[in-house]
């Protein structure tokens, strides 16, 4: 009986056409006057098998919730398909009128609705969205709960027809990529909310300012390539004959300097000059970038009159409305639950740092195997193939320990027992980041400050399990290493992850088409001439609410956390462009490329594939430009280290002012850099008993015994202490590191001392707006008054 008289009444619509044309009871009373349309669509969907046996505890609960639902003065409508119940709620404009009454008097947020005859379809959505996550049964159980047993299946709000369609034309679509930098924001927000235009704008303005920073990587690369074949360090090595230790133990033999030439000449690409230059400008970048992009901010939230939002007032204020009685959420802070979380975040970072080092075992031993190959290519480029399988490897951790982080930050904010949902989303938002930063970058650290530098010497290695050697840097510098690990992981993530973010949410609706096409012949056809006519306030049949509602439902699914994804992985890519780009100077031109399509593929998965998102009010990007800031930072930090500890750019600059053919200032003609390979090799020899043991059995080079070998050091070749060139060269790194940091921190206070977040007109306006108001409320008492004195 519960579903039964709706049932018949559909099948009347499908066999008679004349009442159709003759209008019907329409589903909720129009309640339209000239001056007020009526929103046609219902607020939000919820959807629920159906149960025929009314002593089931699923169908008593679904008929308690939805008559909870009705004691709140909502409309519910329902109409059945196949062995689905559809419900449409909507909420009455009293709803409304007091959430905007509140959101006007409330201390923090101060909003009024611009548009006075009716409420912005955002609003409906995200009132309505909340009142039913917050609706409980007589059993204090919500929506969620219901959900997990199968009392319902889903909840969803519908896409507007027209919107939908202006935005696709304009927007979503594969021809919108010559508009790469004027996205139509505000069209967003009215759609989507404050929340997904703010990320739509901040993609934009990172994209916009991502094009001088790929130009001057570019230039920076071109400088490298300039002097490819002139460069005297490349012609050292490609002329030398120097025969260097074996790279790994057994199965590694003697090898001449000279078969490194290609080697050496991609390090310089990556590690010169130019690219001391180049990391300074990209930390002093990132600070211009987020500051720009707060007055940028400020422009459009104050135009959208959300300056002062606050996204906990609000969810009280949806709370008073939702329960007129409701008690406030006390904030609490337990130590021990932050002790527990503290313990429990500090052990997931350990494992994490574990797979890092088990990252590290794979390439030792993938060394060593590809160096027992017959294949003479694989032999030679051993160490070479050894470092993309790990960072291939590395890429596909990523993507396994991504499920992993999330499942455990979800865990760890349900232990923490956050009072509202904002606070939430902030506390999940910094401990995903900090697990996938860790996952991603571990690996990258290792290859910068610790590849190359902890592996002793002949006689004396450092081995894992006492069978394999740590790997060693080639003799022009480790950077080489860690620009083939970036370049990979960066490459694969903006590559083979984007096209499963679209083709996976794609395919899913291929699939579904068949089914939703047969679905759609079932519910019969409209011949309703209402129906068919442009008027808002024209109530829709069942048939045409049914129809719109299939669309709908069988769109992908989305979640509260659907655009957190997208922000993270944008927010990772920043990392990338920003820490470690002294050894990747092409990373900001990726990352351009990688974003004029990122833009327009999240436009058309949130338009054409994917349920309509929930709208919100927010007024910043929350939490994210915390995170942007200590990036920022750690930008500074990394570069600084990357150029003073990995690169070879400071004991160059010790070579050629101490050490090397100009040190004294009278050999003018021959170059200053001459010699410099073989001042930083140590030399081996093979007398020393210590030594064979090492290199048993590997002693030999084109069939002659070899009495001694060269490797990366500066040490003593008597007893393998370090020389003083060492210790200087040591110096001047950390020297360089504190002058290069303090140089660049300086001017990233100036810069964002000289740029202020809210620009000038801004202010102005603000100020104009807070002075309105007030004389608003002072009229309004006044005439209060006067009307007083008027009855008495």
């Amino acid at each position: 009986m519960f579903y039964k008289e709706r049932e018949d009444e559909l099948e009347l619509q499908v066999r008679s056409k004349e009442s159709m044309d003759n209008g019907r009871e329409a589903l909720l009373p129009a309640t339209s006057t000239s001056n007020k349309p009526v929103v046609r669509s219902y607020d939000c969907i919820l959807v629920a098998h159906i149960v025929e046996d009314e002593g089931d505890a699923k169908f008593k609960k679904q008929e308690a919730y939805i008559n909870m639902l009705k004691s709140k003065n909502l409309k519910v409508s329902h109409i059945i398909h196949e062995n689905k119940v559809f419900y449409g709620v909507r909420a009455p404009e009293e709803i409304f009128e007091k959430y905007k009454y509140l959101l006007k008097v409330s201390d923090s947020c101060n909003w009024v609705c611009k548009q006075k005859d009716c409420v912005p379809d955002t609003i409906r959505i995200r009132v309505v969205h909340f009142i039913l996550h917050h609706t409980f049964i007589g059993t204090g159980e919500g929506l969620r709960d219901l959900a997990k047993q199968g009392v319902f299946e889903t909840l969803f709000c519908l896409h507007e027809k027209r919107q939908q369609k202006y935005l696709k034309k304009k927007w979503a679509n594969w021809g919108a990529l010559r508009h790469v930098i004027n996205q139509p924001v505000n069209d967003i927000r009215e759609y989507f909310g404050e929340k997904v235009a703010l990320y739509f704008l901040w993609l934009g303005w990172y994209t916009r300012l991502l094009i001088p920073a790929a130009l001057i990587g570019v230039i920076v690369f071109l400088y490298g390539l300039a002097f490819f074949n002139t460069n005297p360090l490349i012609k050292e090595v490609c002329e030398s004959n120097i025969t260097m230790c074996p790279r790994c133990s057994k199965h590694c033999q003697m090898w001449k300097l000279s078969d490194t030439c290609a080697y050496a000449k991609v390090s310089h690409l990556f590690d010169n000059e130019g690219t001391v230059a180049f990391a300074m400008f990209m930390a002093v970048w990132a600070t211009l970038f987020l500051e720009l992009w707060k007055r940028h901010r400020s422009l459009h939230v104050s135009k959208w009159n959300v300056f002062d939002w606050n996204e906990d007032e609000e969810e009280l204020i949806l709370e008073i409305i939702n329960d007129p009685h409701c008690k406030p959420k006390d904030f609490n802070h337990s130590y021990l639950h932050s002790i527990v979380v503290m313990l429990l975040v500090t052990l997931v970072l350990v494992v994490i740092i574990g797979l890092t080092h088990a990252l590290v075992i794979c390439r030792i031993v993938s060394t060593m195997l590809l160096s027992e190959c017959s294949w003479e290519f694989l032999k030679e480029n051993a160490r070479v193939l050894a470092i993309i399988l790990g960072a291939v490897l590395h890429y596909f951790t990523i993507l396994i320990m991504t499920k992993v982080n999330r499942f455990v930050a979800f865990k760890l904010c349900s232990i923490e027992k956050i009072r509202s949902f904002a606070a939430t989303e902030r506390s999940f938002t910094v401990k995903m980041f900090t697990f996938q930063f860790f996952t991603l970058f571990s690996s990258l650290i290792y290859v910068a400050f610790f590849l190359g530098r902890i592996n002793g010497y002949p006689g004396n290695y450092v081995k894992i399990a006492g069978k394999w050697r740590l790997e060693e840097c080639h003799p022009s510098g480790c950077l080489t290493d860690l620009f083939i690990q970036m370049a990979i992981i960066l490459a694969l993530k903006q590559t083979i992850s984007n096209i499963f973010e679209f083709t996976g949410p794609w395919l899913k609706l291929c699939l579904k088409r068949t089914a939703f096409n047969k679905q759609l012949r079932k519910c019969g056809n409209c011949y309703r001439k209402a129906c068919r006519e442009d008027g808002a306030d024209i109530e829709p049949c069942d048939i045409c609410n049914l129809r719109d509602w299939l669309r709908n439902y069988h769109l992908n699914t989305v979640n509260a956390f659907s655009l957190f994804n997208e922000f993270l992985e944008m927010v990772i890519q920043f990392s990338f462009t920003t820490i470690f780009v002294a050894a990747f100077p092409l990373a900001p031109l990726l990352a351009l490329i990688n974003n004029i399509f990122e833009i327009r593929l999240d436009a058309i998965k949130m338009l054409r594939l994917e349920r309509r998102l929930v709208p919100k009010k927010t007024n910043d990007i929350g939490v994210w430009t915390k995170i942007l800031e200590a990036i920022g930072v750690m930008a500074i930090i990394a570069n600084g280290l990357v150029i003073g500890i990995s690169s070879e750019f400071v004991p160059r600059l010790v070579y050629r002012y101490l050490y090397g053919p100009c040190a004294n200032g009278s050999s003018t003609d021959l170059q200053c850099m001459a010699g410099y390979i073989n001042y930083t090799l140590t030399t081996a020899y093979m007398s020393d008993e210590k030594v064979q043991q090492d290199f048993i059995d590997q002693m030999a080079l084109n069939g002659f015994n070899v009495t001694q070998c060269s490797y990366k050091d500066y040490r003593s070749g008597k007893d393998h202490s370090y020389t003083s060139q060492y210790w200087l060269i040591l110096a001047a790194r950390f020297a360089f590191v504190i002058l290069f940091e303090h140089v660049v921190v300086i001017c990233k206070f100036i810069v964002a001392w000289f740029v202020p977040d809210n620009p000038i007109r801004v202010k102005n306006v603000r100020l104009h707006d807070k002075l309105r108001r007030l004389k608003e409320e002072l009229w309004e008492l006044s005439a209060r008054f006067d009307s007083r004195s008027t009855d008495v």
